[in-house]
């Protein structure tokens, strides 16, 4: 026990001695948060709509007056009318325009003989998101334009009603989860995987195996101060981004001790990992190259920034295996429905035995020669 808390004591003194690291390693999660929380989790506004009347005639006229009604309130799209249908189309080519609402000639008519009345949107579909909003947008106001004036007292038609368990997530808070994970995953690779491969390569590593220090006992010291800094950097971005990102009750002490319970476990599973794979790497490069390839292939099929339910067959077998999913399906439980570990036993569960089967892997794999 001694000869492991010594090592624990000299990788956190270097680590207190390097106040860059420590900041460096919370300012990528941190604009990740603020950045992408922000950019990806607005919703589409001012739009520019061409609005072609060909008909001119009065359900004409209120089709384009409640176009203009939701373009003053909800902001969406605004309503730019056209008069040559010719122009709109190549003001779309050539991105002025965003969508062309086209009232075509005869629609009144139709309207009021019930033929079967139409108008068309055409849209720019080369950004997939603004079309979509666009085509919600319109599809809501011809909604709307088509409830009767008087509605029946009681209606033959059944309507759906949608209940929300939860008050509104914006995505800044649905991604905080993943920015925790991925604070975690930088403080384990550069104060764990990349110190450890660093002193290797200037030799440090040899003092050690002169010592009757044993493996275990060595890769339990390594484990340990890297699953202190690790959980240090987590509580940081936890405590912050919840400030920022405005989740609910953030200090209430019984969610806190969850996430820490949380924070605590995900950071020996990543530490034990992280060691696992550089337990027989000499090369203090090939952290550093390893470091962009497990981030892709860890960080995005946990569902940290895109539900998984979208993800291919093949993804969604990764993402089964990937401790991310269960670190990040485990805080969103508690950041933003605030649940019990009963919610969570099969994540914490699963990260414990992750960390069990890799910590002694590690173990086995670790030499005792230069």
């Amino acid at each position: 026990m001694h000869r492991m808390l010594a090592i624990l004591e000299r990788e956190l003194r270097r680590f207190r001695r390097s106040p860059a690291l420590m900041v460096m390693s919370l300012i990528f999660p941190f604009g990740q948060l603020i950045v992408l929380g922000y950019a990806f989790g607005g919703q589409v506004r001012n739009l520019k709509l061409a609005i072609v009347d060909q008909d001119q005639r009065l359900p004409a006229i209120k089709l384009r007056e409640l176009t203009n009604a939701v373009a003053a309130n909800a902001k969406t799209f605004e309503a730019i009318e056209y008069a040559d249908a010719g122009k709109a189309l190549s003001d779309l080519r050539n991105g002025v325009v965003n969508g062309v609402l086209t009232i075509p000639a005869g629609f009144s008519e139709r309207v009021l003989d019930r033929q079967d009345p139409q108008i068309a949107l055409i849209e720019d579909n080369t950004d997939n998101f603004n079309a979509a909003a666009m085509t919600a947008s319109v599809s809501g106001l011809v909604a709307a334009y088509n409830e009767p004036a008087i509605k029946a007292r009681l209606e033959a038609k059944p309507r759906l009603e949608v209940v929300e368990v939860y008050p509104y997530v914006p995505y800044v808070q649905y991604l905080l989860p993943g920015s925790t994970v991925m604070a975690l995953f930088m403080m384990v690779m550069i104060g764990g995987g990349i110190i450890f491969i660093d002193d290797k390569a200037r030799g440090l590593h040899e003092g050690y195996l002169v010592t009757p220090i044993t493996k275990l006992e060595l890769i339990t010291g390594f484990n340990l101060s890297g699953t202190v800094k690790a959980v240090m950097a987590g509580l940081v971005v936890v405590l912050v981004g919840s400030l920022i990102s405005g989740i609910p009750n953030p200090f209430e002490p019984l969610r806190l001790l969850r996430v820490f319970v949380v924070i605590v476990i995900s950071s020996l599973a990543l530490v034990s990992m992280m060691f696992l794979l550089m337990v027989r790497v000499t090369d203090p490069l090939t952290p550093r190259a390893m470091f962009g390839i497990l981030n892709t292939l860890l960080f995005f099929p946990s569902g940290a920034v895109y539900p998984q339910q979208a993800f291919p067959g093949w993804m969604q077998v990764i993402a089964k295996i990937d401790p991310f999913t269960y670190i990040v399906h485990a805080l969103k439980n508690l950041l933003l429905k605030n649940t019990g570990f009963e919610a969570i036993t099969f994540d914490l569960l699963y990260l414990t035995v992750f960390t069990i089967v890799t910590w002694t892997a590690a173990t086995l794999l670790f030499k005792r020669t230069l």
